[in-house]
């Protein structure tokens, strides 16, 4: 198979992924534990001074064939899980991991059913929705000198290109606990991270003890939608980060990462 094909999808039995997920979760709990990183814990309710970037994404949304009680379920697991990163303080050299400090999602915490997205289709699950914030959390990240060092991209595209704003493949999938988003403080600043679920959106910013150097822009390049020789269809694309001075210059730029992802737009608004 040719470097940028995408493979038809696999279906597995249900006993390859049960043993694959406990396989997985172990793979991760010993990771989390094994004293590699050191995670952020420290959270403070006042805001550092300096805005380094700051974006928001509209929490309701109409989908075809969806139940609109599951968006607003969404909601309430957003703010379970927001309540537990809001203000979190990331020092020089600590990591960010998105699920080892929001937690497993259970329904003994509060957790509801919520829409998640499965090999191409949907389904409801307990935290569905979850993917939202880390979607969120990666685009904030990419306009600040912070490291991401562990993302996964989303293996399908099932939302149409009407009013997307952002480049196809600029989010995070999140699975507990082993599709994690790490983040790793790199500089030599103090940086907090915000999120909240507002009257419509759910926002997320990221401060600093200092002066954001640099403003950042992430670009796409090479972005290809093609039929596949199995009969699917694929669409590819690579985000480079440009930083630009205090003073407006182009400065340099980066490369982030390349997306493939079956074409899948089943989610059409109505």
């Amino acid at each position: 198979m040719g470097k940028n094909q995408v493979s038809r999808p696999l279906n597995r039995s249900k006993l390859r992924l049960a043993l694959g997920k406990r396989y997985y979760t172990l793979k991760r709990y010993l990771l989390w534990y094994s004293g590699r990183y050191r995670f952020a814990r420290q959270r403070q309710i006042e805001p550092l001074p300096y805005l380094h970037f700051e974006h928001k994404t509209p929490l309701l949304r109409k989908l075809k064939d969806v139940d609109m009680q599951y968006q607003y379920n969404k909601i309430i697991n957003l703010r379970l899980a927001t309540a537990k990163l809001d203000g979190l303080i990331l020092q020089p050299g600590e990591t960010l991991s998105y699920w080892k400090t929001i937690g497993k999602p259970t329904a003994k915490k509060g957790y509801v059913p919520g829409m998640v997205l499965f090999m191409g289709t949907f389904r409801y699950g307990i935290g569905g929705g979850l993917c939202q914030l880390s979607n969120l959390i990666y685009w904030i990240t990419l306009h600040t000198p912070l490291t991401v060092i562990e993302r996964y991209r989303h293996s399908f595209d099932v939302f149409p290109d009407a009013n997307r704003v952002l480049p196809f493949g600029s989010g995070a999938t999140c699975v507990y606990p082993y599709r994690d988003l790490m983040i790793r403080n790199d500089t030599a600043a103090t940086f907090q991270l915000q999120v909240r679920v507002g009257p419509e959106f759910l926002e997320g910013r990221w401060l600093a003890n200092a002066e954001p150097a640099y403003r950042y822009q992430v670009v796409e390049r090479n972005h290809e939608m093609r039929s596949e020789a199995w009969g699917g269809f694929s669409r590819q694309n690579e985000l480079y980060r440009q930083r630009y001075n205090v003073d407006g210059n182009f400065a340099d730029e980066t490369y982030v990462t390349e997306n493939h992802a079956l074409y899948v737009p089943f989610l059409p608004p109505r």
